[in-house]
């Protein structure tokens, strides 16, 4: 088997310690893989990368090292045995051996504060910090000795980028605005897609920053045969939202207002508190609804910092509906979870979905992961069960063609589908 590796952005956050440390758990047997899709029967006939076979490695703009990052997060937070964490601490510890100082180059001044490590960034050109990132990727390549690398975005969540303008929809036209320093036009994440595409490395944006994956940086991923999809992980309230929408449609009902109230501490909710930040994760949130249902009734979406709550999240939704003879009701539902817990399984299939579909020759957006994600590119089905579908039938279709015999190549789409 071909050694796999996976560079995290963002890799000592809370979501990342459960990912590294998940992916060790399940190496030693220690729990079961609960949460993983890519653990269900209809996989068993893909020789999928397992968790605990993944060499990782990442970026970060804090100081710090994965085992002690993780104890802190997890054990202390009771979320993992301190005595199953013994007996994978070396495990963690090696993941610091390729953890590289990131870039919080234009991403607000919310993710700039977090930066804790000496720095002069300011000092170096958008240009020369990709030339870093990318040197970066060539550095864990060669000392790990890997034949594939898969990168993933698990950073915090950056401003939104208006994506209106000519300088976002060609390749060249995104690198020139790198090579001008013209930081309107890109943000850190750019930067990091664009590092790992023009290194060959497939890759998954899990944060709702949209500048991760331009439309000209997705048709620089066709060009470069590497397979990318994004954005924002779909774990927790919206998950949910897509399912039960889908009902309401199937029934006929109308929805007049859907709302939404979410509550979570971390450092994700320390982000999200800033208003710039937050706008990025209301929108993938809010923009579900009109798809699928067909009309957009009113909704709003509250996000609050409650640092007390740590990795919890609470989401309260409130839902007012009408039904025959116009009569209005209402379904409320609470949601109580782990954000990192619910998302960390996710981000092991996608890694090892990445590298499967780059290793079969695939490129460009990988649709049939829509189901991973609130807004995903080049996939206007936003009902759950219908992206299921989607993901099922992709399954079948490599059992059916029996991929071993040969590279697959998937239709190849523009950003916009």
């Amino acid at each position: 088997m071909e050694r796999l590796g996976a560079m995290l952005v963002g890799v000592l956050g809370h979501l990342s310690s459960v990912v590294l440390t998940g992916a060790c758990l399940l190496k030693k047997g220690l729990y079961p893989p609960v949460g993983m899709v890519t653990k269900r029967d209809e996989f068993s006939r893909f020789d999928l990368v397992e968790p605990g076979d993944i060499t990782f490695g990442g970026w970060d703009i804090q100081w710090g090292d994965p085992a002690g990052k993780a104890y802190r997060n997890l054990v202390e937070t009771l979320l993992v045995n301190d005595r199953y964490f013994r007996m994978i601490e070396d495990d963690l510890a090696d993941a610091g051996e390729y953890i590289y100082p990131g870039t919080h180059l234009n991403c607000g001044k919310a993710i700039s504060a977090l930066a804790d490590r000496p720095g002069g960034e300011a000092r170096r050109s958008a240009r020369d910090t990709l030339d870093g990132l990318r040197g970066n990727i060539r550095d864990f390549r060669s000392r790990a000795g890997l034949d594939r690398i898969v990168v993933i975005n698990l950073g915090s969540t950056e401003p939104p980028l208006p994506i209106t303008d000519a300088h976002h929809l060609s390749p060249e036209a995104v690198l020139e605005c790198i090579d001008e320093d013209r930081l309107e036009f890109f943000r850190a994440s750019t930067l990091y897609s664009l590092a790992a595409i023009l290194e060959g490395c497939a890759y998954v944006n899990f944060s709702p920053s949209n500048s991760a994956l331009l439309p000209g940086i997705v048709r620089l991923a066709e060009e470069m045969r590497v397979p990318v999809m994004g954005n924002d992980g779909k774990t927790g309230e919206t998950l949910v939202k897509s399912a039960l929408s889908s009902m309401f449609r199937s029934r006929n009902l109308e929805v007049m207002s859907w709302e939404g109230f979410n509550i979570l501490g971390n450092m994700d909710g320390k982000i999200l508190d800033d208003p710039d930040n937050r706008q990025s994760k209301i929108q993938s949130k809010d923009a579900l609804l009109p798809p699928i249902l067909g009309y957009a009734p009113h909704s709003s979406v509250y996000i609050g910092y409650v640092p007390s709550l740590g990795d919890q999240k609470t989401a309260w939704d409130f839902i007012h509906f009408k039904g025959f003879l116009g009569t209005k009701m209402s379904l409320q539902f609470v949601w109580q979870g782990f954000d990192s817990i619910l998302a960390a399984p996710l981000v092991l299939d996608l890694i090892r979905l990445a590298e499967f579909a780059q290793r079969q020759g695939e490129y460009g957006l990988m649709p049939h992961l829509a189901s991973f994600f609130k807004a995903p590119l080049g996939v206007c089905e936003h009902r759950l069960h219908e992206q299921f579908h989607i993901l099922n039938d992709y399954v079948a279709e490599r059992i059916k063609k029996k991929r071993y015999q040969g590279p697959i190549l998937t239709l190849r789409r523009g950003p916009g589908g």
